[in-house]
């Protein structure tokens, strides 16, 4: 056994990794040490003593303090790795200790937030309420970091690409279709043999420039012979969307699981034009090298559970209770 592989299964404690995070994350030896109440000495010894076990420099001075090297940023990644888990492993043995059935961290964007969420977590609370969710909402390129360090045991969200889910298992959920809405009271709403040229002059909701479905949404006008409206706000926001055509006269696209939640509520237009506009579909992302707990593969068959619901047989009119008459 080499000594870089005898100090790191035998001799590297937790408090060692404590430390390394807390440099990493401050830049500062005085305030480790004053966050850790010892003294300075204390800490730069101790650092010392790790690099020089490592037989590497895990961090360079500069003018604005500590900087991690390439070795640093290694080994504080991996830090916090381990530290999550040992963290998990207290909390799941306080929850045994109760009686409880422990905790589970799961992070979504905002539009799953406001969808398929709220109903797994109910059928969740409701047949084990002590398991307690922690609900993180992000980008998913935040959440996904979130996930590879340790700090969320799921990620619910659209599949990215797969060079972005290196060392992640995936699970797809639900394939959600793209429509163009209105208001129930939308002079479009309920007209009969609707043609793409019927959509001239109307205000719009536009996804931002940038997002993934703004592209193809112009593409698609111009393959039908419309200009880019002059009249428009533009979002991402699906409350805003839901709410705004509810009140005026406008034009959206939408996810049909973004309405989902709403069809008891919301009247809501699908104009019965094709888009032939797809989206990433909605998946589960978790690690392969991280074992889930039973809480965890709990929360996940409701998820199942509500997008199997939300497909049966297809997101469509019919499931949704969308209206087409005005």
């Amino acid at each position: 056994m080499s000594r870089l592989d005898w100090y790191l299964n035998v001799n590297l404690k937790a408090r060692h990794l404590r430390l390394l995070v807390a440099i990493s994350d401050f830049g500062n030896l005085r305030q480790v040490a004053s966050n850790a109440y010892i003294t300075v000495p204390a800490v730069s010894k101790a650092l010392g003593e790790i690099e020089g076990a490592l037989g590497v420099q895990l961090f360079e001075r500069t003018v604005s303090g500590l900087r991690p090297t390439a070795y640093g940023e290694c080994v504080v990644r991996h830090a916090r790795t381990v530290l999550s888990t040992l963290h998990q492993t207290a909390e799941e043995i306080k929850a045994l200790q109760v009686g409880s059935a422990g905790k589970v961290r799961v992070g979504a964007p905002p539009t799953l937030i406001a969808t398929i969420m709220p109903e797994a977590l109910a059928l969740l609370k409701r047949d084990s309420p002590h398991i307690n969710v922690s609900v993180s909402e992000n980008r998913m390129a935040a959440l996904l970091q979130d996930l590879r360090s340790g700090e969320l045991d799921l990620v619910v969200g659209r599949l990215p690409h797969r060079v972005d889910t290196v060392g992640m298992r995936e699970e797809l959920l639900l394939h959600t279709p793209i429509r163009l809405i209105t208001g129930p009271k939308h002079p479009l709403a309920g007209k009969k043999n609707l043609q793409w040229r019927d959509l001239d002059g109307f205000p719009w909701v536009l996804p931002p420039p940038g997002s993934l479905l703004r592209e193809p949404l112009e593409n698609t006008l111009a393959r039908h012979g419309l200009w880019m409206p002059s009249d428009y706000i533009e979002t991402l926001s699906t409350h805003l969307v839901r709410a705004y055509v509810q009140i005026y006269d406008a034009i959206a696209l939408q996810t049909l699981d973004a309405l989902y939640p709403y069809r008891e509520v919301n009247r809501i237009c699908l104009l019965p034009l094709d888009l032939s506009i797809t989206t990433r579909p909605v998946g589960l992302l978790s690690r392969v090298d991280k074992a889930l707990t039973p809480s965890a593969v709990l929360l996940m068959n409701y998820l199942r559970k509500v997008c199997q619901g939300m497909i049966s047989p297809t997101l469509d009119e019919a499931t949704l209770s969308l209206s087409r008459e005005g």
